[in-house]
């Protein structure tokens, strides 16, 4: 079982992979967003390769837990890839994932190009790592 982690954002889109056992996220690599279509093959791509059977997709709520713009367009790239690829789609709350990322590279010491490039990979992982947890302490795993 590999679950796959997207945090979608306009120019990229950060993409974490769990091992076999559901246990571990491991930043996997970061899409630079070119058109939907080809956003969706590969993403198609990484789920067929690596043997996908569910993705975890941010949903960038704002900080008093309601819906923008920003957690409207996940939801609506949700359907499509349930749509096209197949597989469950699980939203997950993904509040300051960003913020958690960019304090964590900022504390590996890399530079502004270095951390732009990481950030997003690293955002997913921390939401699936999240949602990996969830499932060990409710006992789903």
């Amino acid at each position: 079982m590999r679950i796959l982690a997207l945090d979608i954002g306009e120019k990229r889109i950060g993409v974490s992979l769990s091992d076999e056992l559901g246990i571990t996220a491991q930043g996997l690599e970061t899409i630079n967003r070119t058109k939907l279509s080809e956003d969706i093959d590969k993403i198609r791509q990484i789920v067929t390769g690596a043997g996908v059977t569910e993705i975890v997709l941010g949903l960038p709520l704002n900080l008093d837990g309601s819906e923008g713009q920003s957690a409207q367009k996940a939801m609506d790239f949700a359907v499509i890839l349930r749509r096209d690829l197949g597989v469950d789609v699980i939203l997950w709350d993904e509040r300051l994932s960003t913020v958690a990322a960019e304090r964590s590279l900022l504390e590996g010491d890399l530079s502004r190009r270095r951390r732009k490039q990481l950030r997003d990979q690293v955002a997913a992982t921390l939401i699936l790592q999240g949602y990996l947890d969830s499932l060990s302490h409710s006992g789903a795993n």
